[in-house]
């Protein structure tokens, strides 16, 4: 029987509001409510919702517009800074994430080849979670911000590069490891005269219609993000760039406000479908692995980016905050893991154990940064900062 698409946004709208006003009231993060409610209503749990694979592509829409946000407050010569700083930081803690997931998996009693997409798997840090959490006056106006961008924007080419890995080891993939290189500074360019000569003149002739502006940034974004999948890249890396050449225009923070609502409306989506596609039944097979390997990434994420961080003569306070905002592993790490399941490269167990390490880390980081560093969604009034 086909799935009602009223009654799934009905179910998620409606039990997220109840869930997420329990959630204030005893003074838990929200995002916790939005992912307890998928293991509720998911097809594992009560089974409300029987197929919330069919809801994962509008989630992503979310996080799509989150990098396009984040891009309109980015002028294109601060990005350029960030990425050079966040470089060397970004690559050598990849290293060894890689290595400490891997290590651990293997050392659990998981094959070879488990181990390695696991370790893959640990490399990244959730995008949504470390700028979700973060306060807009810090993340387009502070140091911390622009280096949390820089080490996520580096970390999103490392897992394409292990997607496009990924398929080659599986022997289907056509997309050579070089392309994305190739394929990011042709997109830059081309978003960049796209904008000058045509979306500017646009905004100059018709800023008075706000229905029009509105309608453009969506189009933009989407049409850069569908571009740079076709590139081989990421939409969300796409979009980035679309918010990126589009942050000249004196109408850049108009689209942004326009804009946060329809996001929001996707990344409760998100965390919903994260929490429905648990497979309960099997979570016990390796709930005391996840909860070693989870124990290992909130704990170590934290203090490698605090020991690179301060070589670089970062301060000890700023090293800890971003630390512990990117004290996870990433959506990334699901997509990584779907794709090996269905390249015959990782086992059923293993895809499991990286659901369930992400959901682990996801909400214990979720809770360390809501409860101790500024956030929007704070439960202390002293911490709140939107």
């Amino acid at each position: 029987m086909p799935q009602d698409i009223v009654f799934s946004f009905f179910l998620i709208f409606a039990g997220a509001l109840v869930l997420a006003t329990v959630a204030l009231y005893t003074r838990q993060p929200v995002l916790v409510a939005y992912i307890v409610l998928g293991g509720i209503a998911g097809p594992y749990g009560m089974g409300w919702i029987e197929h919330p694979d069919e809801l994962i592509d509008m989630a992503h829409i979310g996080i799509i517009f989150l990098l396009f946000l984040l891009g309109l407050d980015m002028q294109p010569s601060a990005l350029f800074s960030v990425l050079r700083k966040a470089m060397l930081v970004a690559l050598i803690s990849s290293l060894l994430f890689f290595g400490i997931g891997a290590g651990i998996t293997f050392l659990l009693g998981f094959s070879t080849m488990d181990a390695v997409i696991v370790g893959l798997a640990c490399m990244f840090s959730s995008t949504i979670i470390g700028l979700k959490l973060l306060p807009t006056t810090v993340l387009h106006h502070k140091h911390s911000g622009d280096l949390m961008v820089g080490l996520l924007l580096i970390q999103d080419m490392i897992a394409i590069l292990t997607l496009i890995l990924l398929g080659v080891m599986e022997g289907e993939s056509d997309t050579p490891v070089w392309q994305p290189f190739i394929a990011l500074p042709l997109l830059a360019v081309g978003c960049y005269l796209i904008v000058k000569f045509v979306l500017l003149p646009l905004i100059k002739r018709f800023d008075r219609y706000q229905e029009y502006l509105f309608i453009m940034a969506i189009g933009w974004c989407l049409a850069v993000a569908e571009g740079a999948a076709m590139m081989g890249l990421s939409a969300e890396i796409g979009a980035f760039i679309a918010g990126v050449t589009l942050a000249t225009s004196p109408i850049a923070q108009f689209m942004a406000i326009s804009l946060k609502p329809l996001r929001d409306f996707f990344l409760v989506m998100f965390f919903f479908t994260l929490g429905a596609g648990v497979n309960l039944d099997l979570l016990g097979d390796v709930i005391w692995g996840a909860a070693l390997l989870a124990g290992a990434v909130l704990i170590l994420k934290p203090v490698i980016f605090r020991m690179l961080l301060g070589k670089m003569s970062e301060s000890s306070t700023l090293a800890w905050d971003v630390g512990f905002r990117l004290g996870q592993i990433s959506e990334f790490s699901l997509l990584v893991a779907f794709v090996a399941l269905e390249s015959a490269l990782l086992s059923e167990r293993g895809s499991l154990l990286i659901q369930a390490t992400a959901i682990i880390t996801f909400i214990i980081s979720s809770y360390i940064v809501v409860f101790n560093y500024p956030n929007p969604i704070a439960v202390k009034d002293k911490l709140r900062r939107d």
